[in-house]
């Protein structure tokens, strides 16, 4: 019974020696992937720079204390280049049509500064007047054959 209990011992020693080995190795694994090694907490980010055009995928530069890298990013084609890819920002209704400039106007609340960008609190848009009056209904074609 003794040489029983001392097989009992040395196979519960084993499994506790193999845990504690899985779970060191899994802590040093977390510690690999989080920010590419990087121990900076201070990053300034750049603005993304298209590849080409002025549009599309591209890259941003990021600094802190003295390593930098470079992170993908993408510009929407559809982007307001006045405020820049980075700063988002709900915009209201547009206005009434001013008969002196042609114009409607709107205005928008800065909602979100991505990347330490430099954003406008309050920016202002304008497009022209529709020229054109929509009607709700419109001519039915090819109906009424006689």
């Amino acid at each position: 019974m003794k040489g029983r209990m001392q097989v009992r011992s040395l196979l519960l020693l084993l499994a506790l020696i193999l845990v504690a080995a899985a779970a060191e190795a899994g802590k040093n694994k977390k510690e690999k992937t989080k920010k590419d090694g990087s121990k900076c907490e201070d990053w300034r980010w750049g603005p993304c720079v298209p590849n080409s055009k002025d549009c599309g995928l591209g890259y941003r530069e990021g600094t802190c204390k003295d390593e930098s890298k470079k992170l993908k990013c993408k510009i929407p084609c559809n982007w307001k280049k006045k405020f820049g890819a980075d700063c988002k920002y709900k915009f209201e209704s547009w206005g009434g049509c001013s008969a002196q400039t042609g114009l409607k106007t709107r205005s928008g609340i800065l909602k979100k500064a991505l990347y330490n960008a430099q954003c406008e609190e309050t920016v202002y848009v304008t497009k022209p007047c529709s020229s054109k009056i929509k009607s709700k209904s419109k001519a039915k074609k090819g109906k009424g054959k006689d």
